[in-house]
């Protein structure tokens, strides 16, 4: 699995030995010449791979060696360059057709020069190989003496046993003095100071918080501020949480957004939490949003730093409340709860060595949760367990923070080759980012880390491998898409953060610019993968032209010329308002490119027509299409296209009409033109729609709307629609007829969720889904036989049942929710499958699909 894909231990050595045989077969046999050096030249990769692998698995590479495999990995990324260069002019001279004499002697004199070059690069590539074996001939000894470890396999359970880590230890003391100290005095606003060392928990504890009170209050706003923030984003999110009107324009400045939150929340009673806060000057103008006289009004924050929780005490005649470590009861609790879901079941030979363990972890969650990810991929042995507790260290228990730095290095070093790669490559992302599951993904596709296997999809290995790093609680869940329970995104704590950041750079893995020592300024090293982040500016000392991804992040980040980077794989441009389209101007050139995402990027309003060269590119733009113009070249593309949208404007018409689009989430079907719907039904390649179904009294011809809606996702159902996401309200309910919807069932649907308002019954139709494997229906009523139909479907795998629990006279004859939950809950544990169910009457004001975008 591992061979063919890149990889931060041994750089891209697995795609170019691929390439090199590929270079040795009937589509290249113009280069029989040089076979015996290509054949070299692998042979020689061959050997230096082998070494990289095993000193991939050293904890601790003396300098010569750390040196050389930097070298060696610089070298695989060069000698990729130059195939994938060569095999992209090979392809382009097969499609072109000379016209004429002249023409067909041109291209022949063009195919000539590229073999004689590529014969010239593999030669000198092959002794530049050599050069480096003979500077470092030792490497083959390591390679024999280090023995490589036995495959990990991967636990599919990610979030059940982030289930088992959220029933929290130590929380509940915290927890209730917190409330207690908010709950003095309603007549001012209340503010509560955390403050602790990092891995303590204080975010932990304040989602606690804001969980108990939120149902308290109509305004209320959870934001993590970060190391180096940009405060007016920071600002926008708080007013988009506050006000689910206000979409953010991306041009107002902050003293426009302060005075609008300032206005917003006077005369209102508001929870707000503001998580991490690192610097007084940060906090002292965040405070200035806030109204201090609002009664019963209550402000957390959180900050490692003492003079930062003294800021905002000050502001508010607020409490500081010191976080402390757990002890070793609660210590034990949580590593036993971890590992064996209770104390008793953990064997008795191996508790002394788990309080020796504990002890080192000195009461800090984040690394007890840490060392259990390690602890929980060792088979249950007193040997193995101790082995761990070696690893420690001996030398920590004055620094807990040394200690917990010193846990997160053992749990990387735990990691099989590929999770240490995804790993490293969220060192990309800003401090506190919110990391979406579905853009993280492609991003590892698009950087070739992921190798296609027969048993599943790439996209289904990438989504093991992120519920591997919750598993092993090196990443935080931090989005549930819906009641079904799916982790959606993540966060990287700081902590973790801070280690990946420092071993991404220092291996050239990746290059951040825009923070505090993170780019490396070293003019002899070429940068692999580009980070921007704040106002970040590209130095130009930095040679980028070697570049495989550029993600840039935030509105004052300096937008790059696209024409810099001529290898590119990846390219993602999130909340960059600045972002206009002659900066896209080139993208065409960017044969290699594979994913490319515009999120919140207001300002561009034309993509360009090259962009239809590349038709292997997937694209995603995500919440920034409604003032786009959309060429006529874009319509035919071929390539995969995703839109995400927020479900409040008319989208471009010309949309209906881009064949290439598989994804189409967060569509308002009134706001849409009718032609524009009956397009919709001819997008024979979509397989994923998401669209709101609520009525509106605007004289616009709301039902023939609704109608044509219907029937061009009955077209779409016939044409393969995979996931099908539906926000109905009580007058679209009753128009549709749910029962009727389908003349023929969507047989290829694997996801079906229906929000909003209840549906009356299970439609009938439902019962031919024989592929559908998550359901999540809100109803209020199910007679015997619509059980049966939930419990008949063959590939069930994930249900949910949102019950409104309606007092209506003509429902005194149905079965009460309880005994419809107990027949469901039956049918469940007999399916072959054994669906996960979860059952609950809370109702989301919003569809999912726009829930976790906002």
């Amino acid at each position: 699995m591992e061979d063919a894909v890149v990889s931060a231990a041994t750089g891209a050595m697995g795609p170019v030995m691929g390439k090199l045989v590929a270079l040795l077969g009937d589509e290249y046999r113009r280069l029989r010449s040089i076979h015996t050096e290509i054949k070299s030249l692998t042979r020689e990769l061959e050997t230096i791979d082998a070494f990289l692998e095993n000193m991939a698995e050293t904890e601790d590479p003396n300098p010569q060696d750390k040196a050389w495999m930097k070298e060696v990995r610089e070298l695989s990324y060069d000698v990729e360059d130059n195939l994938d260069e060569f095999m992209a002019r090979v392809i382009a001279d097969k499609s072109s057709k000379p016209d004429g004499l002249v023409d067909n002697i041109k291209s022949k004199l063009k195919r000539l020069k590229a073999r004689h070059e590529i014969a010239k690069a593999i030669e000198d590539l092959k002794k530049q190989a050599i050069e480096v074996s003979q500077r470092n001939k030792r490497y083959r000894d390591h390679a024999m003496s280090n023995t490589s470890r036995s495959p990990k396999i991967v636990d599919p359970r990610a979030l059940a046993i982030f289930e088992d880590v959220s029933k929290l230890v130590g929380v509940d003391v915290p927890k209730k003095e917190l409330l207690q100290r908010l709950a003095d005095d309603q007549q001012q606003t209340k503010l509560v100071a955390i403050v602790g060392f990092g891995g303590l928990g204080k975010t932990t504890i304040a989602n606690q918080v804001y969980q108990e009170l939120k149902g308290q209050f109509q305004y209320r706003a959870f934001l993590s501020v970060s190391r180096n923030p940009d405060i007016v984003n920071v600002m926008s999110n708080i007013y988009g949480q506050l006000n689910h009107g206000y979409s953010g324009g991306g041009t107002e400045n902050l003293q426009t957004l302060l005075a609008k939150i300032l206005e917003f929340l006077q005369n209102k009673r508001y929870l707000i939490v503001v998580d991490d806060i690192w610097k007084v000057d940060d906090w002292n103008a965040i405070k200035c949003a806030f109204p201090r006289t609002s009664p019963g009004s209550k402000i957390i924050t959180t900050t490692r730093i003492n003079d930062v929780a003294e800021s905002c005490c000050s502001s508010f005649s607020g409490h500081i409340y010191n976080l402390r470590p757990l002890n070793m009861l609660q210590s034990r609790q949580l590593l036993y709860t971890r590992l064996f879901n209770s104390e008793e079941k953990c064997p008795l030979d191996l508790k002394e060595t788990a309080d020796q363990i504990l002890q080192k972890c000195d009461g800090v969650p984040l690394a007890i949760v840490a060392i259990s990810g390690v602890l929980a991929h060792k088979a249950s042995k007193k040997d193995k367990w101790n082995q761990v507790k070696d690893s420690i260290g001996r030398a920590l228990r004055n620094s807990s923070v040394e200690a917990m730095v010193n846990i997160i290095a053992l749990s990387y070093l735990d990691l099989p080759r590929h999770l240490r790669t995804c790993l490293l490559y969220l060192s990309i992302f800003p401090e506190d980012h919110i990391i979406e599951k579905e853009n993280l993904i492609k991003r590892w596709i698009g950087e070739g880390f992921i190798c296609k296997e027969s048993s599943h999809t790439m996209y289904e290995l990438g989504e093991i491998y992120f519920n591997d790093l919750i598993n092993r609680s090196l990443i935080q869940p931090t989005g549930i898409g819906g009641k079904c329970s799916e982790v959606k995104s993540c966060r990287v704590h700081d902590t973790v953060h801070d280690f990946i950041v420092s071993k991404a750079v220092d291996e050239n893995f990746v290059t951040v610019i825009g923070v505090p020592a993170g780019v490396n300024h070293d003019p002899q090293m070429k940068v692999r993968r580009l980070s921007l982040q704040n106002n970040g500016e590209i130095p130009a000392c930095l040679i980028v032209s070697n570049a495989r991804s550029l993600h840039v992040f935030g509105r004052n980040a300096k937008i790059p010329s696209v024409s810099q980077f001529g290898l590119l794989r990846v390219m993602d441009f999130e909340d960059c308002w600045q972002l206009k389209d002659y900066d896209l101007a080139g993208i065409g050139n960017l044969l290699h490119l594979k994913y490319l995402r515009l999120k919140h990027t207001g300002a561009l309003k034309a993509l360009p027509e090259e962009v239809a060269r590349l038709q292997e590119l997937q694209i995603d733009i995500d919440g920034s299409v409604y003032e786009m113009e959309f060429p006529e070249a874009f319509q035919r593309l071929v390539c995969n296209v995703a839109l995400h949208l927020n479900g409040g404007r008319k989208v471009p018409d010309e949309i209906a009409s881009v064949q290439g689009l598989r994804v189409l989430e967060g569509l308002s079907v009134y706001l849409q033109s009718v032609e524009f719907l009956k397009g919709l039904g001819l997008l024979k390649n979509l397989r994923r729609l998401g669209i709101v179904l609520i009525y509106y009294h605007c004289g616009r011809g709301w039902e023939a709307n609704l109608k044509q809606a219907q029937s061009s996702v009955c077209e779409l159902g016939k044409a393969g629609l995979e996931c099908l996401h539906l926000y109905i309200d009580e007058e679209a309910v009753e128009i549709l007829e749910m029962d009727s919807w389908f003349s023929v069932p969507p047989y290829a649907l694997r996801e079906l969720v229906i929000e909003g308002k209840s549906v009356t019954r299970v439609p009938t139709w439902m019962a031919s889904l024989v592929n559908l494997e998550k359901l999540h229906l809100r109803i209020y009523k199910m007679p015997e036989e619509e059980v049966k139909i939930l419990g008949g479907l063959p590939s069930l795998r994930h249900l949910c049942i949102e019950w409104a629990d309606f007092d209506y006279d003509d429902m005194f004859d149905d079965p009460p929710m309880e005994v419809v939950e107990a027949a469901v809950r039956k049918a469940m544990e007999d399916h072959p499958n054994r669906p996960t169910l979860v059952w609950t009457t809370e109702w989301d004001p919003l569809p999912s699909f726009l829930q976790l975008r906002s």
